[in-house]
């Protein structure tokens, strides 16, 4: 005689685990959107951040390429007593002589006060210098006029002016042809400088043609700041020689520098503030974690008499517990998708207002999902072993 199979609880398939999860969040739609909001803001604010971060250090890395990281200035400074070095007249023609060079020129200060016009006080200034130059700065520093023309070799003997694109502003000179007062001097503007990216103590000038400052001006001739460009290989070679071939005599006294680096120490403040707002979206994250979790314990209390009735039934604890723990996967991965959207479309839009090229790393969106799911795990857990853990019998009684 055979005897009867031994009972075995029924096992549900994946499909109906879905559904079964998805049943207590359509039931309460408006506290799902609540709870799903504060998952949703922590992503799109760690997406938003990676993404502007990646947009923004994309397009540094552009600029960086655009206008070559090649540059070096060498500055006079202080010698040994204290007192402003003076560098040689001959300095760029010695600076030239460095094999790998491949251009130089120069600029010096200017003993000018600058004005808009003669009705000016002499001390209203507007906080603009002036400054000599020679007719092939531009090429070296990769600058461009705006508005006018740059100093050529009949402009630099003459009283003529080009103006950065901050002095011109300071000044209010908005086109060519406009006069200005430099000591009791009137001068021509000939042009206006583009913002110059590399050495943005320029925007703040009024260069002159080195003949010029010498003959209206009482300049002496001798450079402030010399401008080199070499091969991208040799710019170490170069840096190491550049003070001693600039000032022979007293190489400590000139500071020499890369203005590239600036924008490569932005670049490192960036990954700085990147990972304080990182932190900042782990805190937002971890509260929306809170939500879920909150909104789950209330969802169990609120459903003693269907959990209850399903153990009456025939569920088993680890289908109760399985049924909670994907209502909280769900509810955690709704907000997640809706926070890695957000947080795409956010560092789209702002990218493209900034003229970004806009970057979006796919390790981000998938990090932000795995984090959303890993959220709903760690929420869903207690409340799905408190709804396991309740004896049908009471959960029927429960009001």
């Amino acid at each position: 005689m055979r005897t009867a199979d031994p009972l075995r609880p029924a096992r549900l398939s994946p499909g109906d685990v879905l559904r079964t999860g998805a049943v207590g969040l359509r039931a309460r739609r408006a506290r799902v959107v609540l709870s799903a909001l504060g998952i949703a803001l922590g992503i799109a604010t760690m997406v938003t951040v990676v993404g502007l971060s990646e947009s923004s250090r994309a397009d540094l890395m552009a600029r960086l390429d655009r206008l070559g990281t090649n540059l070096l200035t060498a500055e006079a400074g202080e010698d040994a007593h204290g007192s402003p070095a003076v560098l040689p007249r001959n300095a760029v023609a010695m600076v030239e002589r460095i094999g790998p060079v491949l251009h130089a020129t120069a600029t010096a200060e200017v003993d000018a006060r600058i004005r808009r016009s003669d009705l000016v006080p002499v001390e209203r200034t507007a906080g603009v210098t002036a400054q000599a130059a020679r007719t092939d700065l531009l090429a070296a520093l990769g600058a461009e006029v705006e508005r006018g023309v740059w100093l050529d070799r009949a402009r630099e003997r003459l009283p003529t002016t080009v103006l950065g694109s901050v002095a011109a502003e300071r000044l209010g000179v908005v086109r060519p042809g406009e006069t200005i007062m430099m000591n009791e001097v009137r001068v021509v503007v000939v042009g206006i400088l583009r913002p110059v990216e590399l050495v943005p103590t320029v925007d703040r000038v009024a260069l002159v043609g080195f003949p010029a400052a010498e003959r209206h001006f009482g300049f002496d001739g001798h450079p402030t700041t010399v401008f080199e460009r070499s091969t991208d290989a040799s710019v170490a070679e170069v840096r190491a020689v550049l003070a001693r071939t600039v000032s022979p005599g007293d190489p400590a006294a000139v500071k020499v520098s890369r203005p590239s680096d600036a924008l490569a120490a932005k670049a490192a403040a960036d990954e700085g503030l990147t990972a304080l707002m990182l932190a900042l979206g782990a805190v937002a994250l971890l509260v929306g974690g809170v939500g879920v979790a909150n909104t789950m314990v209330i969802s169990v209390l609120e459903r003693r008499q269907e959990i209850g009735l399903r153990r009456a039934l025939g569920a088993t604890r680890g289908a109760i517990r399985l049924q909670f723990v994907t209502e909280a996967l769900l509810l955690s991965a709704c907000g997640g998708v809706a926070g890695a959207l957000l947080g795409a479309v956010t560092t789209y839009g702002f990218a493209r207002a900034q003229g970004w090229s806009a970057v979006v790393p796919p390790w981000s969106l998938a990090g932000g999902l795995v984090a959303t799911l890993l959220i709903g795990v760690v929420a869903g857990l207690y409340p799905a072993v408190r709804a396991a853990r309740l004896h049908p019998a009471l959960a029927l009684n429960a009001v």
